[in-house]
């Protein structure tokens, strides 16, 4: 297999270019990279050969060897012999010198991948074909190399990993690649070099950088015109697949989940890939007596027959190892075929399976093509880093890589990625926990194994002085080697590496530890963490287990001397030492982490701004940190000048951004919190509390003026050339803008989307939606009527909001008068009103429904209803609630001897209701069956007025007579016998 990247290369040279490269190209097909590296152009490059442009260029006049390499690579460029050129057969001998120093890049960079996370060994000592003799032949001297190449991958503060073997080969890839003449010249297959490069580099931080972020992003913007085009799709069908791949594993690693899934589903549209997640009866357990519905992936790759992988040609792929529970069955056991009747009746009808899928049989689906495979792998992890670690989150993640693993793969790597990605998810069960543990441990041997040793089992010499874990001897494992059907060469190894971002062989073993950490073993833990250096790590690792002191006796370690002194260090006591002595000077390049987290252990300020120092004011993560424990202490101006300044250095940080909007609402300084929370939401569109803030901050703002039309610009400017300054009159024709509450009742509803069950959010898009100028009395309704659905069953009649629904009503009221103004009648057009789709109709809707269910004690509530009932011709209706609203106010207790409000507001009600009466009780019933008969709505209204008032009276007569209330009592009562 030959990787997509060569392929497009080889599509776009020249034919002559094609021709005096091809035997390089074939060296690179067939993974043989020392030949590369034995070219006489490379030779002069790496210093091993010389001639009159490079004679006077040594090493030891650059303080990094990549330095040395890059300046030769800029003399070699510029050579222009026309007679060397003839001798090649070649007419644009620039040209063929960068297309050859880039084919040197990538045989680097697949070396470097080679050696750090496919395997198998690399077949050359990289030490010896990379560095000139001067560094090579002396142990020392090499280390020293070495150690500065690391050191000059550390970015914003942020170290590489400080064993990383065979560093030299990443270094000289991109020291190739950043050159000027080929970035320009050779076009976008250096740029798609560069940007695996500057990912491989990302990778090897132990936090995201960024800067270099924002160049690999920069680099996928410009590749995507010309890997993504129809014409690029022509010459290699698959072109545009790898590359939407490779971004989304980029995405996958910086959590841009949402955009990586995006780009599986466009590959998988692309490749016309069918696959679902589905469920079918079957047993899982061998005890299992009734099915039940279990979760699988059905795929099928695009022009593939039905056949099965049974079928297919057995390939090498790693040990997959069997579950041995005396519980679990090793495989789902189906029960029914998708085929059959019953069995199709158990799929979901709203989603029917395609025709392709319920065709196949889900105990024996067909080989998927490797690139099918790399797609289920990476949407389970894409999944799994959306969504929170749950069980449920890994029940849906588990079948994508059951899929790959039960189909079986055309691709070794393709199928230890599915390996270690079941692993992952079987790590956090009982009964899948063994097997979880061992299949990661066997990935690690064989890792391990395959990048450190020759191929006689001998340690190799690239990975010693000083680089390695390694020291010598030949490798052990913890389970027996891997046999050698179980490995595959070099090509099927990084033909889709990219793609899946496998981790690295100290990554897997850290993540090994990570797994005996949750499983108890803390001490093996350990072992791993202090082998490969993590010091960071190990210390994380006792602080995790309430060892503080061991754990900042790790830290310490690293970023002091002992605490007699420097002389002291090789003889102190470790395990009583307290590292208190001078500083290391320089110090660690992890020395801003290693700082940060010494500041988490003891809550010490110092120590982070320790870090900001040491790393040049570079690490982000240092004034995060600051920002956050000045935050909690409530020192905001502090803490947004904490976050101000980390944001510099990383402006794609969401949870910053959102923590300096934050300090910004508390120092009320809105127009500030309105920007931090609207790049907030550029990053991440689907953070209901970011938009919720963002429109409490709107809330805040005063509405900007508009600039002046043209016609008053050119009055005013008339007026300043000329006699006088514009009038008060022309300025205020400048127009205003529209207030920013409309911008933000449009965040409160994004927020209220997102978070449809949070009854808060909806109360602010309550309140903003009727203070709107006009009110928008259509999210009114649509945010009451949820909080009412959310609320209602334990707040009751409390979560109405009595002002806004009187509001809401009166304009409803005031619309079904036009309406009828409009059609010039009264009663016939009514109910036509009411039935048309509009506000009136949402308003009776949500009172009907939603409203009224909800009122016990509120005569407010009544009375609003009874007004919309009284305009909307349903005169028994609103009579009753009238009745209900002087019901609700009498049954209060005691009401009588409360004090004079609680009596006058009986005696409103009371006044009130007797006025219905008068009003309502005469009128012919318009609801119910008794509707057109000529029935009245209370032919007997004047007793029930009297009968209210004398209630009302009787009860008050103790402590009220001749009040003002009693006196209107009185009053009312004689207008009614005087109607008699």
């Amino acid at each position: 297999m030959v990787d997509v990247l060569l392929r497009f290369l080889r599509h776009s040279l020249p034919d002559e270019l094609a021709s005096a490269l091809s035997e390089t190209l074939q060296h690179l097909q067939d993974g043989n990279f020392s030949a590369v590296f034995q070219h006489p152009e490379v030779q002069l490059l790496l210093g091993h050969e010389e001639n009159y442009a490079t004679k006077d260029v040594h090493v030891k006049d650059f303080p990094v060897w990549s330095d040395y390499v890059f300046h030769r690579l800029g003399l070699l460029l510029s050579k222009r012999e026309s007679e060397e050129g003839e001798e090649l057969g070649i007419k644009d001998l620039p040209a063929y010198r960068q297309h050859l120093f880039l084919l040197v890049a990538i045989a680097s960079l697949y070396a470097f991948v080679q050696s750090n996370v496919t395997g198998p060994p690399l077949p050359f000592n990289s030490a010896q074909v990379i560095f000139p003799r001067e560094i090579s032949s002396d142990s020392a001297t090499l280390a020293r190399a070495r150690e500065k190449l690391v050191a000059s991958l550390a970015v914003d503060g942020i170290a590489a990993y400080k064993l990383t073997p065979n560093v030299e080969l990443l270094c000289l890839a991109e020291t190739i690649l950043i050159c000027p003449p080929i970035q320009k010249n050779v076009g976008p297959a250096s740029a798609w070099a560069r940007l695996r490069v500057e990912f491989m580099h990302q990778r090897l931080l132990s936090e995201v950088a960024p800067s270099l972020q924002e160049s690999i992003y920069g680099g996928l913007e410009a590749l995507e015109g010309a890997l993504l085009d129809s014409d690029a799709k022509a010459k290699i069908p698959d072109l545009p697949v790898h590359y939407l791949l490779e971004r989304s594993a980029i995405h996958t690693h910086h959590g841009l989940d949402k955009k990586a899934r995006a780009d599986l589903d466009r590959a998988a549209a692309e490749r016309k890939f069918e696959y679902v997640l589905t469920g079918l009866m079957g047993k899982r357990t061998k005890f299992q007596q009734k099915d039940t519905s279990q979760l699988l992936v059905l795929a099928k790759s695009h022009g593939t027959e039905a056949t099965t992988s049974a079928d297919e040609a057995s390939v090498n792929k790693p040990k997959n190892l069997e579950l041995n529970d005396d519980t679990l069955l090793e495989n789902i056991s189906f029960t029914q075929d998708l085929s059959s009747s019953d069995g199709a009746a158990k799929q979901d009808s709203s989603s029917p399976l395609p025709a392709s899928l319920a065709s196949l049989d889900p105990s024996n689906q067909p080989l998927l093509d490797p690139l099918d495979s790399v797609i289920l792998l990476s949407l389970a992890s894409s999944i799994t880093n959306t969504n929170p670690a749950d069980g449920l989150t890994r029940e849906e993640t588990l079948p994508y890589a059951t899929r790959v693993l039960e189909g079986g793969s055309s691709n070794w790597q393709v199928y230890t990625q599915a390996l270690l990605v079941r692993s992952r998810i079987e790590g956090y069960k009982s009964r899948t926990m063994e097997r979880g543990l061992l299949q990661l441990q066997a990935l690690v041997d064989q890792v391990i194994a395959e990048t450190t040793s020759t191929p006689d089992g001998a340690v190799s010499s690239s990975d010693t002085n000083g680089t390695s874990t390694d020291t010598s001897g030949p490798v052990t494992s913890f389970l027996p080697k891997a046999k050698p059907e179980e490995s595959a060469p070099v090509q099927d190894r990084l033909a889709y590496v990219f793609s899946l971002s496998t981790p690295t062989r100290w990554d897997i073993e850290a993540e090994l530890a990570a797994r005996w950490v949750s499983v108890g073993g803390l001490r093996s833990a350990l072992e791993i963490y202090e082998r490969l250096e993590m010091w960071a790590e190990a210390a994380l690792c006792w602080a995790a287990t309430d060892k503080e002191e061991k754990a900042k006796q790790i830290v310490r370690r690293q970023l002091f001397h002992a605490t007699a002194g420097a002389e002291k260090d090789d003889v102190a006591d470790v395990e009583e030492e307290k590292w208190e002595g001078p500083e290391r000077d320089p110090p660690p390049a992890e020395a801003p982490r290693l700082y940060c987290i010494l500041g988490d252990i003891d809550r010490d300020l110092s120590m982070y701004e320790k870090a900001w120092e040491v790393s040049g004011r570079r690490y982000a993560r240092a004034q995060r940190s600051l920002g956050r424990q000045y935050f909690a202490q409530r020192e905001y101006e502090k803490a947004a000048e904490a976050y101000a300044l980390s944001l510099k250095i990383n402006a794609l940080s969401h949870p910053s951004w959102f923590a300096l909007g934050c300090a910004y609402l508390e120092l009320q300084r809105f127009k500030d919190a309105v920007e931090a929370f609207s790049r907030c939401v550029q990053l991440d569109d689907e953070d209901a509390e970011a938009w919720s803030n963002l429109a409490a901050a709107l809330l805040h703002l005063r509405p900007k003026k508009k600039a002046a039309t043209e016609e008053t610009e050119g009055k005013s400017r008339e007026k300043e050339e000329g006699e006088e300054r514009p009038t008060t009159e022309e300025k205020e024709e400048q127009t205003i803008t529209p207030h920013p509450r409309r911008d933000a009742l449009r965040a409160f509803k994004r927020a209220a989307n997102l978070k449809h069950d949070n009854a808060r959010i909806w109360s602010n898009v309550l309140a903003v939606a009727a203070s709107t100028n006009p009110p928008s009395w259509q999210d009114v309704i649509t945010a009451q009527r949820r909080i009412c659905e959310l609320q209602g069953p334990t707040e009751g009649e409390k979560c109405i909001d009595v002002e806004i629904l009187d509001m809401l009503v009166m304009h409803a009221v005031n619309e079904v008068r036009e309406q009828q103004q409009q059609q010039g009648q009264q009663q016939e057009s009514l109910e036509a009103v009411m039935s048309r789709p509009g506000l009136p109709r949402l308003v009776q809707e949500l009172v009907e429904k939603s409203i009224k269910p909800l009122i016990t004690a509120s005569p407010k509530l009544w009375t609003i209803l009874a007004t919309l009932y009284l305009h909307t011709n349903r005169p028994s209706s609103a009579l009753e609630a009238h009745e209900k609203a002087w019901r609700a106010v009498t049954s209060q207790p005691k009401w009588e001897s409360a004090g004079e409000a609680s009596w006058n507001a009986v005696v409103d009600q009371t006044i009130d209701l007797v006025d219905a009466y008068e009003s309502l009780g005469p009128r012919e019933r318009t609801e119910g069956l008794a509707a057109g008969t000529g029935e009245l709505v209370a032919k007997d209204w004047k007793f029930k007025a009297r009968s209210a008032i004398r209630s009302v009276m009787g009860k008050g007569k103790e402590g009220w007579e001749d009040s003002g209330g009693w006196e209107r009592l009185k009053e009312r009562m004689e207008e009614l016998k005087g109607g008699n």
